[in-house]
């Protein structure tokens, strides 16, 4: 009796070295391999690119840059057509950039052609819409170019919200408005909406645009992706180009916003 009591003590000191054992080697070999196989993702990071449209600088660059880029590009420019096309066959992300009316609409010079103002009919904010979508070609989604003041005007905002759903685009705020209602119309139209978290390059600096791409990163990290904004210029594109491959190597993925938004 003594002995089979024994021999089971001794068969579950086994059994539990064997369990302890399988575990080192699932957690040393076969873990291993598949999270080598399948890269952990630190967060998603979208890029997108104001302002395209007004000349053929910085095609180059542009692609050079392997990841995923979304182009805001303002329509009815001379080259707006041309740039649309050309980004979509080297497979970036072309988005309208609106012209929306400022809130500087009395002094403001530098307004686009068919900028849509807060005292537009609906009819005349529907025809804007439209042919800007036209000049383009097939876009995925829509950015406000300037808007402080109609990002801030339910009506507004409202007949060009459900101009986009229709199309079944999606709408990125650049919130150059800290009092958009963007955000709160899209969740009653039940639209496709996205904010962006920072602007890349507000100072025309190499360290200040290094600085907001890790400020992305944290942001993404915290909370699984961030949107970052910057601009058309040689700079910024420079930048994007050396620092983008080190912060995949970091962890990070790059994605389009039609990937973000589902």
């Amino acid at each position: 009796m003594r002995n089979l009591i024994r021999y089971r003590i001794v068969g579950s000191i086994l059994l539990l070295i064997i369990f302890i054992q399988a575990g080192f080697i699932w957690r040393f070999f076969f873990k291993k391999r598949l999270i080598g196989r399948f890269p952990v993702i630190k967060g998603e990071i979208v890029i997108v690119l104001d302002d395209w449209g007004y000349n053929l600088d910085n095609l180059e660059i542009l692609k050079e840059i392997p990841q995923p880029l979304v182009l805001a590009i303002l329509p009815h420019l001379e080259y707006s057509r041309e740039i649309s096309d050309f980004a979509k066959s080297i497979g970036k992300e072309v988005i309208l950039h609106l012209p929306l009316e400022p809130k500087k609409s009395s002094d403001y010079l530098g307004w686009e052609k068919f900028t849509i103002t807060v005292n537009m009919g609906e009819e005349e904010i529907k025809r804007i819409v439209s042919k800007a979508i036209i000049n383009l070609g097939e876009v995925k989604g829509v950015s406000n170019h300037m808007g402080s003041r109609a990002t801030e005007h339910e009506k507004t905002m409202n007949v060009i919200f459900k101009e986009i759903k229709k199309r079944g685009f999606y709408f990125l705020d650049n919130r150059v408005s800290g009092g958009s209602i963007c955000r709160y119309l899209s969740k009653k139209l039940s639209l496709k909406f996205i904010s962006r978290d920072i602007f890349l390059d507000n100072e025309k600096r190499i360290d200040y645009i290094k600085t907001q791409l890790n400020k992305l990163k944290i942001i993404a990290l915290n909370k699984g992706h961030a949107v970052g904004v910057g601009h058309n210029r040689p700079l910024t594109l420079k930048i994007l180009k050396e620092e983008l491959p080190k912060i995949e190597k970091e962890g990070f993925k790059f994605v389009f916003l039609s990937e973000l938004i589902k």
